[in-house]
Parts: C-alpha cells; structure tokens; sequence
C-alpha cells in the first residue's frame, strides 16, 4: 500500500533521499508518474548548486521546511522542480524524469507529444506536463494529497549512479540517479 511520503523523509542528506526517491510516485493533481530519475545537489561546497551563487537560494533554505518545493525558471525556458533537503547536510533534489502513470491524455495535450516516453523524459518536459510553474515554489509537498510524493516502502528498486548532466560545474560527481533499464529517463545512462 502506497503512503504519503512525510518530511521526516526529507531530513536526511541528498544523496540518500535523492537514491531513495526512485521508484516513488509524484502525485500533482489529476497527473502522477513514478520517479525514475533525480539529482542531488548539496548546498555546500556544490559549485552546480543555486546554494554557491544565489543568496536567495540560501534564503529559501533558511525559511523553509523540509520537502517544500523550489521551484525555479531555468534559462528562460523550462520551470524546474526541486524538493528541499534538510537533515546534517542540506541541500536538493532535482525531480529529471517520471514514467507517466495518471492523466497520460492531459500530460500529451500539454506537451503536445504522443509518444508516452516524451512526456516526462527531462526536468522541463515533466514540469510542462504536469503544469508545474513558479506558483507552486515554496508549496509543502509532504501534507496535500494532490501534490506530493507517495511511496511503497517494501517495494525495491535496482537503482543506477551516475554522473550529473547538463551542468559544467561539479560535473564528475556521480549525483544522478536513474532506475535501471528505464525508458523514461532523459539521457541514457554512461556506465
């Protein structure tokens, strides 16, 4: 049984709840997909991370609680979403890709893409998706049924690291994590 994942799992360190997000749902309203793909990024000493250039980024971990949504317009193009870590290292993780499960029909009309695998292989094609925008930065993602994360905690999950993609800063550390043989993830995995 599927159960709502609660902030205690968002006080540890990003790399532990990024790995342990995969397999996870992320239920946003009429849509949800199974998370096959995510990113860490600590907020200290991570030169990829907003935390390294951006005090506001310093800011919102300041006031806000764990598993809040960061949410953030990235070059212009594509809307981000992100979900705040905060344990004995604080920092993000970076939602990359989901397997579409609810809503598929909307998610096509969205993104205006028939092949299932389209819809949400990146960051930004699942944001356009789900119709995630800057309205929801800041949103708790771990006490609304209709947007939040939920979870088999027995099932397991054969989960790959990798290293991050699309960034040129901190670029070898192996941050990105994907669910092995998935088809839905962004890029394929470099072994």
């Amino acid at each position: 049984m599927n159960k709502l994942v609660r902030a205690s799992f968002f006080k540890r360190d990003p790399l532990a709840c990024a790995r342990e997000l995969i397999g996870t749902e992320l239920i946003w309203g009429e849509c949800s997909g199974v998370i096959v793909e995510v990113e860490a990024y600590a907020a200290i000493d991570d030169e990829a991370a907003h935390t390294f250039t951006r005090p506001s980024a310093r800011r919102f971990i300041e006031r806000n609680k764990a598993g809040a949504a960061y949410v953030y317009f990235n070059y212009g193009v594509h809307w981000m979403l992100n979900v705040l870590i905060k344990g004995n290292e604080n920092g993000f993780v970076l939602i990359r890709a989901l397997e579409p499960r609810r809503g598929i029909e909307l998610m096509k009309r969205r993104r205006g893409v028939g092949d299932i695998r389209q819809l949400c292989s990146g960051p930004g094609k699942l944001t356009q998706a789900f119709a995630i925008t800057g309205r929801h930065h800041e949103m708790n993602l771990c006490a609304d049924q209709r947007h939040c994360f939920v979870s088999d905690r027995q099932a397991r999950f054969d989960v790959v690291t990798d290293k991050r993609v699309g960034i040129s800063r901190s670029a070898h550390l192996p941050w990105r994590f994907t669910l092995r043989g998935s088809p839905f993830v962004s890029q394929p995995v470099k072994l």
